[in-house]
């Protein structure tokens, strides 16, 4: 003899049964943007090929001390602009932590405020109102029970 019975659907709840039901929640992770990196990447890039074109430009071309100088200043002053880009970068990227760090402190005050509320008890208030009576007015006759009736 089995438990089962083919005429029940199993799908279907039977009175007097318990009813379960599941709360999922969701977390979104937001990644931090590489963006200054590539920035920095290119522009140090870009520095590399200005310095050996500066270096090799000149070709079969004695240089001057004044020359040489010149172009170590330029290749200082690639170097200055990279380093800058590369601190701009890090920083756009310490900024992207400090927002996703917000985002996430706001979700979570979000949070709770809601397990707060399902946590707390309802609130009945409970009052007596009067049932106003209207009074009738001067010119109009008041019918009352213990009037004689002709």
């Amino acid at each position: 003899m089995t438990q089962y019975d083919p005429n029940t659907d199993p799908t279907r709840t039977r009175p007097g049964e318990p009813t379960y039901s599941e709360t999922t929640t969701e977390t979104v992770v937001v990644r931090e943007s590489n963006t200054g990196w590539w920035i920095a990447g290119i522009l140090g890039g870009l520095v590399l090929l200005a310095v050996l074109w500066i270096l090799f430009a000149r070709g079969g071309a004695p240089q001057t001390d004044e020359e040489v100088l010149e172009a170590r200043l330029d290749a200082a002053e690639a170097q200055a602009q990279a380093d800058a880009a590369l601190v701009q970068g890090q920083v756009a990227g310490a900024q992207a932590s400090v927002d996703i760090a917000r985002a996430n402190a706001a979700a979570a005050a979000a949070e709770a405020r809601a397990a707060e509320a399902r946590a707390a008890e309802p609130v009945i208030i409970e009052r007596e109102v009067p049932v106003p009576v209207p009074t009738p007015a001067p010119d109009t006759p008041v019918v009352s029970p213990t009037a004689p009736q002709n």
